[in-house]
C-alpha cells in the first residue's frame, strides 16, 4: 500500500517517547506523531493524550525519501483557518512617506502665512540644527558610557 501526504491513517500505538508516538499503520509501516502535532494545545506529557494500543485517525503529513513518515493527529481536528482580511496594495511607483521627517516648524516658528527673510529663515535653520546636533552627541555620549574618563587610560 502506498502512503501520500495528506491521506487520513487509521493506526495502532505502539510505543510512546519524550518527543513523540509511534504508530503502526495498515500494511506494517510505521510512522511517527511529533509531540507538537498531538493536539492543538500546549502538551506537555505526551502521555496524558496517548496510551500504547490505542487505536488513532492520523494524517500523513509527509513521507521522506527514506521512508520516514510524519503523522498529525492536530490535523484533522483544525478546521480550515479563515483567511485574513489582504491589506491594500500600494501601486509599484508609490514610495511610503517617513512618519519621522522633521517638518520644519515648532511651537516657537513664526505662524504659517508669515513672510520672513532669507536670513531669518537660515538663523532658525541653524538653532534649530545645533538643537538637534547637542541631543544626538548627549544621546551617543551616554551610550558610550563616558564619564569625562579616556578610553584609552591616564598617563
Amino acid at each position: 500500500m502506498q502512503i501520500e501526504e495528506g491521506a487520513i491513517l487509521t493506526g495502532k500505538i505502539t510505543g510512546l517517547t519524550d518527543f513523540g508516538a509511534f504508530v503502526e499503520l495498515e500494511g506494517g509501516k510505521t510512522g511517527m506523531i511529533h509531540i507538537s502535532e498531538v493536539a492543538s494545545n500546549y502538551v506537555k506529557d505526551i502521555k496524558e493524550h496517548l496510551t500504547v494500543g490505542q487505536d488513532v485517525r492520523v494524517k500523513v503529513i509527509s513521507v521522506s525519501p527514506e521512508g520516514k513518515i510524519s503523522l498529525s493527529i492536530k490535523r484533522l481536528e483544525e478546521q480550515p483557518k479563515e483567511q485574513r482580511p489582504q491589506r491594500p496594495q500600494k501601486p509599484k511607483g508609490e514610495r511610503r512617506s517617513s512618519p519621522n521627517v522633521w517638518n520644519g516648524q515648532k511651537s516657537n516658528a513664526p505662524a504659517e502665512g508669515e513672510k520672513q527673510s532669507f536670513e531669518d529663515m537660515m538663523a532658525r535653520f541653524k538653532q534649530v540644527s545645533d538643537e538637534k546636533m547637542t541631543d544626538l552627541k548627549r544621546a551617543s555620549d551616554s551610550k558610550r558610557g563616558s564619564g569625562g574618563y579616556s578610553r584609552r587610560g591616564a598617563k
